[in-house]
């Protein structure tokens, strides 16, 4: 019988590796970087051609390699920081495997020029698909220039796989802030299709992340500093009010090496217990420093996952370290015991006063196991003026019901909220002549709810919901017709975008103006808004543009059809009125005609209930 197990060919192992490796442009642009800072490059600059598909080049300044080096780092596993396995517990570089750039070259089609410091000729070498298609000399700048092209050329499935190219540019920009966010020293800047998102100098660590996330993060930095024999912690956290929906500026740094941590998490959120707003994510940047042997980077091909030694001990420094520091900037209510007088406790003056011990009252009488239809369980205090109020009144609920006939009500069981199959019939019921206008008196329960008696029951209408179905259909309308009517802004909204959330702007503003959005892009991270759709004038136009970006980055959509859905979604929920709002009795009546003229009154865009009706049935109920 003929053996069956061989050894796989050098490609297709290459292309193996790259799976686990190579994920994605993004994944390459990581690599190349941190190669050059391997390399001791203090200037790396990034050119992007259609989100890293057709090209992705890494200029750097740093050493450069020989030409048996050039040739030997394209080599699988091999790698200038390893010589022995103990070496795996004492890293300080960022690329060690030696499985990048075999992986990379084994996808792609790839280039690079390199020359060392002070040597007359560089080399010149050209591989694809793990084969070597050229090496010569080559007169070439100090430094290295790789360049890839045309990643996944020979993996079809993979390259069919990418996600759109506003997404897959999106990773490229959060690994360049990973990047950018550890070695704040190095000057890096990014291109994509010529256009410059980044262009970051050497600066210290809070300038860069002011340069990253905007000018508005200074006045919300609250800086971290913490050194134990375990681990030190130094950074920066942002104050609770700028915390937000959407994760996207939480950032680990261990030993100048990005990771993410979950475990660590945690201990954030919980360092901010009962500070934050409910749903939201505070801003960290957190750089940690430890002995190397204590940590595990290579538990993960993509090195973003470090185990630690002492995790918990390390948990609770961390939460530790952070409540320190928010305590320092008062942003946590606090006792200081330390403070003569700051409590005022009464003291007692030897019999001047007399403490009464609380009087409690028993009935001997009462046996618990005889039924009974009270429930005071043998003792009952006086009614309140309120109560009095409600016993003399309560008929007042019920005055003008009986006019209806509600015999056959019971049948129509309309208490839960209304089932997809029976929505055509329901809404046929509301649009007869139950819903005239004169017949009905409305009453807004907590600010929240609309009730009105209707011929079945009493029905219920959940105000914010009405109002998201109405100004969906209103913005569907202006997509499909290009009806949109945008009111002019006296005084243009200037908001302070960081570079993903500008990306977003970018890949929605046809959509945008449609609606009647005029989003005007002057410089490099500013939008000013010139222009917000009429129906939502009222609202403040910086706010409901960074509520509408927050809300697409929660689950941002790749299907240009369902984007235009999709956007009048968000745009229904950023604007909706909200619960606690007090409306008046015109605002009502216009809500209540404006639902009921929509397809489907029934529910809201997300799905939910937005009118039941409680039948007289289960009134009757209440008072037999």
């Amino acid at each position: 019988m003929p053996d069956i197990i061989q050894l796989l060919p050098d490609s297709v192992a290459n292309q193996i590796a790259a799976g686990e490796v190579i994920q994605r442009p993004a994944s390459v642009v990581k690599e190349l970087v941190e190669n050059s800072i391997d390399a001791g490059a203090t200037v790396v600059t990034i050119h992007i051609k259609d989100s890293g598909r057709t090209l992705i080049q890494v200029i750097d300044n740093g050493k450069g390699m020989s030409p048996i080096d050039a040739r030997m780092s394209f080599e699988r596993h091999a790698t200038s920081k390893i010589r022995e396995a103990n070496d795996l517990f004492a890293i300080r570089t960022m690329g060690f495997r030696g499985e990048a750039l075999a992986s990379i070259a084994g996808v792609a089609d790839v280039e690079v020029r390199t020359r060392q410091h002070g040597e007359e000729l560089g080399t010149y070498i050209h591989i694809m698909g793990s084969t070597i298609q050229k090496q010569e000399p080559d007169s070439c700048a100090e430094g290295t220039n790789f360049s890839v092209k045309n990643i996944f050329f020979n993996v079809p499935a993979r390259r069919k796989f990418l996600k759109s190219n506003s997404s897959e540019l999106k990773y490229i920009i959060t690994e360049v802030q990973r990047i950018a966010l550890a070695n704040p020293e190095l000057a890096i800047s990014l291109y994509h299709n010529n256009s410059v998102i980044y262009n970051l100098p050497s600066e210290n660590t809070r300038k860069r992340i002011v340069s990253l996330f905007g000018k508005n993060m200074n006045q919300n930095l609250i800086p971290v500093d913490t050194t134990t024999s375990l681990i030190q912690i130094t950074g920066f956290i942002g104050q609770p009010k700028t915390a937000k929906r959407t994760l996207g500026e939480q950032f680990f740094f261990v030993n100048g090496r990005f990771m993410k941590h979950p475990f660590f998490h945690r201990a954030v959120q919980q360092a901010y217990d009962r500070i934050l707003p409910p749903d939201t994510f505070p801003s960290y940047f957190l750089y940690f420093e430890v002995d190397p042997s204590t940590i595990d980077i290579n538990i993960h091909p993509t090195k973003t996952e470090i185990k630690f030694e002492d995790e918990r001990s390390s948990w609770h420094i961390i939460q530790a370290s952070l409540r320190e520091a928010i305590g320092k900037f008062n942003l946590m209510p606090s006792i200081d015991f330390d403070q003569s007088g700051a409590i005022d406790i009464p003291i007692s003056h030897g019999g001047t006063s007399r403490f009464l011990e609380p009087e409690i009252r028993v009935n001997p009488n009462f046996n618990p196991f005889e039924q009974s239809q009270s429930f005071d369980r043998g003792y009952k205090s006086a009614p309140t003026y309120r109560e009095e109020q409600n016993n003399e009144n309560w008929q007042a609920l019920y005055r003008g019901f009986e006019r209806d006939d509600g015999s056959d009500s019971s049948a129509e069981n309309l208490g839960n909220p209304l089932s997809f199959e029976k929505m055509e019939a329901e809404q046929q019921t509301f649009t007869n002549e139950e819903l005239t206008v004169e017949h009905h008196n409305f009453l807004q329960l907590k600010n929240k709810y609309i009730i009105t008696p209707v011929k079945s029951g009493l029905m219920v209408i959940d105000q914010r919901r009405a109002h998201e179905r109405i100004l969906y259909e209103d913005f569907l309308r202006s997509i499909d017709n290009h009806l949109a009517v945008s009111q002019r802004q006296l005084f243009p909204a200037r908001i302070e975008l960081n570079a993903v959330d500008k990306e977003i702007l970018v890949v929605l503003d046809q959509d945008l103006k449609t609606l009647g959005f005029e989003l005007r892009h002057d410089e490099a991270e500013v939008v000013y808004v010139d222009g917000v759709p009429a129906l939502l004038s009222h609202l403040n136009a910086e706010t409901l543009v960074q509520k509408l970006v927050e809300d697409f980055k929660n689950k941002p959509l790749d299907v240009k059809d369902e984007l235009k859905d999709y956007l009048a979604l968000l745009l229904c929920q950023s604007s909706a009125i909200n619960y606690g709002v007090a409306l008046k009795n015109e605002e009502i009546l216009e809500l209540f005609n404006q639902l009921f003229a929509c397809q489907t009154p029934n529910y809201s865009p997300s799905g939910k209930s937005i009118v039941s009706i409680i039948p007289f049935y289960d009134f009757e109920k209440l008072v037999q």
